[in-house]
């Protein structure tokens, strides 16, 4: 029987990369499956941890983690439909969790395709839970929109605007304040970008953008003050950061939405954006 290594990803050069990109094709070639691991997040500096297992330099598993609170750890996996089985997923999955316990992390969200049904059997087979669903979303093509109203203007975060961020996240989605600050400080990074919205120079909403890669941006976070709602803000919040990145030159667009937030799916679609692919998240405890 062969044996397999496993180790902490140190190299993050193109070739080792393309390994890593090569194996996600085979994956998602093999299990018909949406699969994505976030290849575009793994960098020397600042990027997620990784862990890759080997056998005679064939990459033939991966997991990747990240946390934006400090509580929880996101995770992405995958492993070679060859050596499937085999205990390699649960391999890479106690290196981490060594990893894990070195930053106090309570939690694991393991990130699933909805249509991969080996990943989703493994994952059950780990005793995780089903928590929620997210469509993945990408803009196909910009929808006619009418000019920002007048009183209407968006401007890059400045230093006061911190205490407005966080009301204004905490109260759209119903995190608590202190959990909000938290996730702020830690998400915050050079090519991760805050916008805020101003009508008549009051605050009224945020929205912000990871650019990921030189032409491809990742709007998140994005949220109205719940006193602001249903005015036609977020269509027009959305439209404008959508016009101002593809005049950066922007040519991939994403944003994510939970499948059972229909009106926010409806204004994605209305402005241009399609349903590209669908995961579901399970949590488990990390033992």
């Amino acid at each position: 029987m062969q044996k397999y290594q496993i180790s902490k990803m140190q190299d993050f050069s193109n070739p080792q990369i393309e390994q890593i990109r090569w194996l996600e094709h085979l994956c998602k070639i093999s299990d018909n499956s949406s699969l994505r691991v976030g290849i575009e997040s793994l960098k020397e500096i600042d990027g997620d941890k990784a862990f890759l297992c080997q056998i005679d330099n064939q990459l033939i598993g991966f997991l990747s983690w990240y946390t934006s609170d400090g509580m929880e750890a996101n995770i992405n996996g995958m492993v070679h439909p060859d050596f499937r089985r085999k205990g390699i997923f649960h391999g890479l999955l106690k290196h981490a969790a060594s990893d894990m316990q070195i930053h106090d992390i309570q939690t694991r969200r393991f990130r699933i395709p909805s249509n991969s049904k080996p990943g989703i059997d493994c994952i059950k087979h780990l005793g995780a839970n089903l928590t929620t669903s997210e469509f993945s979303m990408i803009l196909n093509r910009l929808q006619t929109v009418g000019p920002l109203r007048s009183n209407l203007v968006l401007r890059l975060e400045e230093a006061q605007d911190l205490e407005f961020m966080i009301t204004c996240s905490s109260q759209a989605f119903g995190d608590s304040e202190f959990w909000t600050r938290n996730y702020f400080a830690r998400t915050r990074e050079a090519e991760r970008v805050n916008y805020i919205a101003l009508s008549s120079m009051t605050p009224v909403g945020m929205i912000r953008v990871n650019y990921v890669q030189a032409d491809t941006a990742v709007i998140h976070n994005f949220c109205v003050l719940p006193s602001y709602q249903g005015r036609g803000y977020g269509r027009e919040i959305l439209s404008g950061i959508v016009k101002l990145l593809l005049d950066q030159n922007c040519s991939q667009i994403r944003l994510g939405v939970v499948t059972q937030n229909r009106r926010a799916l409806n204004l994605y679609e209305s402005i241009g954006f399609e349903i590209s692919a669908e995961s579901h998240y399970y949590v488990s405890s990390v033992k």
